[in-house]
C-alpha cells in the first residue's frame, strides 16, 4: 500500500467544487504559479509506484511542483 500526497494540482474541476463555482477564486489560486501539477504528472506517479518490483515498498510519496516548498508556501511571479 502506498500513500500519494500531491501538492498544488491544477485540474478543470477541483479548485471550481472548492469555491462552489466561483471561476475567479479557482483561478486565484493558481495565479502566479509557473507550473503546477498536472492530473498527469499525477497519474505518472501512481503508475510509477504500482510498476515497482515486488519487493520494493513505497510506503508515502510527497509531490509538489518547483514552486511549492510547502502547504502553505509557495512561491508566485507577479501577474
Amino acid at each position: 500500500m502506498v500513500e500519494i500526497d500531491p501538492g498544488m494540482v491544477k485540474t478543470d474541476e477541483f479548485a471550481l467544487n472548492r469555491y462552489d463555482g466561483d471561476a475567479a477564486k479557482a483561478a486565484a489560486t493558481y495565479a502566479g504559479v509557473a507550473e503546477p501539477l498536472t492530473a498527469e504528472d499525477i497519474a505518472d506517479c501512481i503508475a510509477w509506484c504500482a510498476t515497482r518490483p515486488h519487493h520494493v515498498n513505497v510506503d508515502r510519496l510527497v509531490v509538489r511542483p518547483l514552486a511549492q516548498a510547502a502547504q502553505y508556501k509557495v512561491h508566485r511571479v507577479n501577474v
